[in-house]
C-alpha cells in the first residue's frame, strides 16, 4: 500500500503569437489566426506525491477552463490517505462525486495517477497498458477559419492542406468557419478535396458550427461527393442527439464521429446503441483519465466499431498505442504561421507542434517512465496564477 500524501494544483499562463480568439468563447476552439496578436493561454499541472516520495504529475493540454480546475480542486483533496494504486476504486469514487457537473476535472488527475504508477514501477504507461504501437499515424488538425489572413479562404486551406502534405502528413483536417455558412463549408469540403484529396486522407469538423439539421445534411452531401473519410460534431445540437444523427447517417454516405461531448463509458455507450455515430470520440482529459479512456476504447471494440482519441499529449500517446481498433494521432491545433495552442513546459524535447512527426506523417511514444516527460517546473512556476496544496 502506497499512500498519497500531499497532492498540488498549479495553474499557470503562456502566451502565444499570432493566435487571437476570434468568438470570445473560454474553449481553446476560440482561438484562430490573428497576425501580431499574443494570447494569454491558461493550463494547469496535477502533482501526486505519495509516502515514498513518488510523484505523478501532468500538464493539461486542452481541458483548463475555469470550471475544469474548479472540478479538480474539489477530487485532489479526496485523494489524501487513498492507496495511490488503486486507480480502479479513485475512478469509481471520483465518477460518483463528479456526477452533477461534466467530468472534465477528473481526467488530469486520473493521467497523474497513471504517471506515478509508471514511476513507482519504473515502466512507461504503454508497457502497464500493452502497448504495443511505437509510432503512429497523424493527422494535421486545422484551426477553425479566419477572417484575417490565415486560414481565410477555401484556397488558404488547400494551401495549408499541400504544406502538412510536403511535412509528410498524410490526413488533414478541416475545422472550418465559426459562421456557420453551409454553403462557404460545402465549397471549402470540395475545393480542397480537388486540391489533395488523391493523395490525403480528409476529415471535416465544424465543431458544432452549422445551424440548422438541413445545414449539417447539406454539408454532409459534399463530404460523400469529395470522399470524405468522416464528418465529425456538425451541428448546433452540440453533438448530443443521437436520434438527429442517426437519422443524417442514414441520409448521407459519409461515416459519422460522435461523441466528444458525451462523458464517459455509459453515456457514449446509450449513444453507440442509438445508432448515432460511425465512430466513437474519445478524450482522456475529457473522459476521466486514462482509466474511463481505456474502458470506452474497449467498449467501441465490443461494438466492432473504432475509436478515434480527440486531441494530443502523452497520455493520448500511450493509449493509442495500445489500442487496435484506432486510425489516426490528432496534432491539434496548427494554422499558418501560428503555434499550437499547448503549454511550452518540455523540457525532454517532447512536442506536438507541427513539425512533431516523422518524414512518413508518424509521432513517436515516449518510452520513458511513466508518460515518459520531463516538466519544466521553473516555466510552471515563473508563470503560476494560482497555485493549491492538499497535505496530510
Amino acid at each position: 500500500m502506497t499512500i498519497i500524501k500531499q497532492v498540488e494544483l498549479h495553474e499557470f499562463e503562456f502566451k502565444a503569437k499570432n493566435l487571437g480568439n476570434l468568438t470570445g468563447a473560454e474553449s481553446v476552439g476560440a482561438f484562430g489566426y490573428l497576425k501580431g496578436s499574443f494570447s494569454k493561454i491558461k493550463k494547469f499541472a496535477v502533482v501526486i506525491i505519495t509516502d515514498d516520495g513518488v510523484r505523478g504529475e501532468y500538464v493539461t493540454h486542452w481541458c483548463a477552463s475555469d470550471a475544469t480546475y474548479a472540478q479538480s480542486s474539489i477530487l485532489a483533496p479526496k485523494l489524501l490517505g487513498r492507496n495511490a494504486e488503486e486507480r480502479e476504486g479513485i475512478y469509481d469514487d471520483f465518477k460518483r462525486e463528479l456526477r452533477q457537473f461534466d467530468h472534465m476535472g477528473h481526467g488530469p488527475i486520473d493521467i497523474a495517477l497513471w504517471d506515478w504508477a509508471g514511476k513507482k514501477l519504473d515502466c512507461s504507461v504503454n508497457f502497464l497498458l500493452g502497448g504495443f504501437k511505437k509510432k503512429l499515424p497523424a493527422y494535421a488538425s486545422t484551426y477553425h477559419g479566419d477572417r484575417n489572413g490565415g486560414l481565410d479562404s477555401k484556397e488558404a486551406f488547400s494551401d495549408f492542406a499541400e504544406y502538412c502534405y510536403d511535412l509528410g502528413y498524410k490526413a488533414f483536417k478541416i475545422h472550418g468557419w465559426n459562421d456557420g455558412n453551409a454553403k462557404e463549408e460545402a465549397e471549402n469540403v470540395l475545393h480542397v478535396a480537388k486540391k489533395v484529396g488523391h493523395k490525403m486522407t480528409l476529415m471535416l469538423d465544424p465543431a458544432c458550427e452549422l445551424r440548422t439539421f438541413a445545414d449539417a445534411l447539406y454539408v454532409g452531401k459534399a463530404c460523400d461527393e469529395a470522399d470524405y473519410f468522416w464528418l465529425e460534431d456538425p451541428y448546433r445540437d452540440s453533438g448530443v442527439s443521437a436520434f438527429a444523427h442517426k437519422k443524417l447517417r442514414n441520409m448521407i454516405k459519409t461515416p459519422i464521429l460522435q461523441t466528444e461531448h458525451i462523458r464517459g463509458l455509459e453515456p457514449k455507450a446509450d449513444f453507440l446503441i442509438a445508432g448515432g455515430t460511425d465512430f466513437l470520440r474519445m478524450d482522456p482529459e475529457y473522459d476521466m483519465g486514462i482509466t474511463g479512456g481505456m474502458k470506452i476504447a474497449h467498449l467501441a471494440e465490443s461494438f466492432g466499431v473504432d475509436v478515434e482519441i480527440h486531441a494530443c499529449g502523452p497520455a493520448h500517446r500511450h493509449m493509442m498505442s495500445a489500442i487496435r481498433n484506432t486510425n489516426f494521432y490528432e496534432v491539434a491545433l496548427l494554422g499558418p504561421d501560428c503555434p499550437n495552442a499547448i503549454p511550452p513546459v518540455y523540457l525532454c524535447g517532447y512536442s506536438d507542434m507541427i513539425d512533431c512527426i516523422d518524414k512518413n506523417g508518424f509521432v513517436e511514444v515516449p518510452n520513458g517512465v511513466g508518460l515518459g516527460v520531463k516538466y519544466d517546473w521553473d516555466f510552471i512556476s515563473k508563470n503560476t496564477t494560482n497555485k493549491k496544496i492538499f497535505s496530510l
